[in-house]
């Protein structure tokens, strides 16, 4: 009997318990600006806390695709092993090197040649990256384990993961606000280590009886089938180096935050639009997770995962339309990020000029839904590598050669770039679809 397609309901309910875990991963961003912007000498802080952040995610990019790998490779007991080493491999490496990035003069010349920042601000932003060391292991643990959840249906679990990485977040971020002297960005340090770690031991907790499933051999494959290093290696390099590349993006702005005009404001000014904007993207990013699950499971289900991208392409970019355009705008900004009047009106324009990004992130996460599930994953990296290449020439063109706001000018350029990556994936997504 011929499998029968997912309708869009079936669909929705298989995605909100993965989108519920991305939203609140990204209410992070907004509640540490938050606190941030109410503690001592917000602009540095704020500053101090996107470079890091950026520093951050650019050393765990690697591993941020382990669920995808785990999801797309891990069928019995032999490759639930060996892709389970090779992540613990590749996160105790990263951690490795964040450490030495940070025990070595390599970290003074970054902060003070290469991206220009304030001494001031290079300080407290190592102070929180000292306090991130544990990133790159827990979140390549939990990402392992996740994807295990995903592909044996239970996605609800993913977000219970995240309800715990979020509980732990805001008492340790509140707990500190309230009774510790810490400086702003050290608070936000402390609370995000302590989310991640949490839901990294939460997620092993809830995947228990996959492993003990998959560990009892059930399932074994043949020799003949058998995934061999090689094999892993050959599909997770090319997302790897997409993560990695994409990731690049972050600290790469920051660089140029740091040469363009008024470089402070932009730096403290642009991870308050980003985590806005991020909330709606993250839904685009659910949706590849599910798009990759139900097109594994059959292909018959192609035609409803590109009608529910679209419905949720619309829909996004459609309700940050309405903050961007409305007085809503200012409450988000002031009163419940408090940034004040000056800032908050700096934020303005590059919210607008981002209010298409969820769309445009939820159509770039159908293309690679259709790629990964027809292991093609080097296109992927490619399509990656142009949107960086574009952002790095808009950037330079718009804040060193035209003097554009360092804030606006990242904004025109995460567009253009994100557009452009759009665009090279369509003629190979829609050969693997059609």
């Amino acid at each position: 009997m011929d499998p029968v397609p997912y309708s869009l309901g079936r669909t929705f309910r298989f995605w909100w318990p993965l989108a519920l875990g991305w939203f609140m991963m990204s209410v992070e961003g907004p509640f540490l600006a938050a606190v941030i912007a109410r503690l001592e000498n917000p602009m540095e802080n704020l500053a101090a806390y996107g470079v890091a952040f950026s520093v951050a995610i650019l050393v765990e990019a690697p591993v941020i695709m382990m669920l995808s790998a785990s999801t797309a490779l891990v069928e019995d007991g032999d490759s639930f092993r060996r892709v389970r080493s090779f992540a613990f491999l590749l996160s105790g490496l990263l951690t490795l090197v964040m450490v030495a990035m940070l025990s070595t003069p390599l970290w003074l010349w970054v902060a003070s040649h290469l991206i220009g920042l304030p001494d001031e601000v290079a300080r407290l932003t190592w102070q929180a990256l000292v306090l991130l060391v544990p990133w790159p292991g827990a979140i390549g643990y939990r990402r392992f384990y996740q994807g295990l959840l995903i592909r044996h249906g239970m996605p609800r679990r993913v977000a219970y993961g995240t309800v715990v990485r979020l509980m732990v977040m805001t008492t340790t971020g509140l707990t500190l606000y309230r009774y510790s002297s810490l400086r702003g960005v050290l608070v936000a340090g402390m609370a995000l280590s302590a989310g991640v770690l949490a839901e990294a031991v939460a997620s092993r907790i809830m995947a228990h009886s996959v492993v003990r499933h998959l560990s009892a051999g059930r399932g074994e494959s043949t020799p003949a089938q058998a995934l061999t290093t090689a094999q892993i290696l050959r599909f997770y390099l090319p997302l790897a180096m997409t993560s990695t590349i994409s990731m690049a993006a972050h600290p790469m702005v920051t660089f140029f935050m740091g040469r363009a005009p008024a470089p402070l404001e932009s730096l403290a000014v642009l991870p308050v639009v980003n985590s806005l904007v991020f909330i709606f993207r993250a839904m685009g990013l659910a949706f590849q997770e599910v798009g990759i699950t139900l097109l594994a499971e059959s292909p018959v289900n192609r035609g409803p995962v590109a009608r529910f991208g679209a419905l949720l392409a619309v829909v996004t970019t459609t309700v940050l339309a309405l903050i961007a355009f409305t007085p809503l705008a200012g409450m988000w900004f002031v009163t419940l990020s408090g940034l004040t009047k000056d800032l908050a009106r700096s934020a303005l324009l590059p919210l607008r000029i981002l209010t298409l990004m969820p769309a445009l992130s939820v159509f770039l996460s159908l293309e690679r839904t259709f790629l990964v599930h027809g292991r093609r994953t080097a296109q992927i990296s490619y399509a990656t590598a142009v949107e960086v290449a574009g952002i790095a020439g808009l950037l330079a063109l718009f804040t060193m050669g035209m003097g554009v706001n360092g804030a606006v000018g990242a904004a025109l350029a995460f567009m253009g770039g994100r557009l452009a990556s759009n665009l090279v994936l369509l003629r190979p997504t829609l050969r693997v679809h059609l």
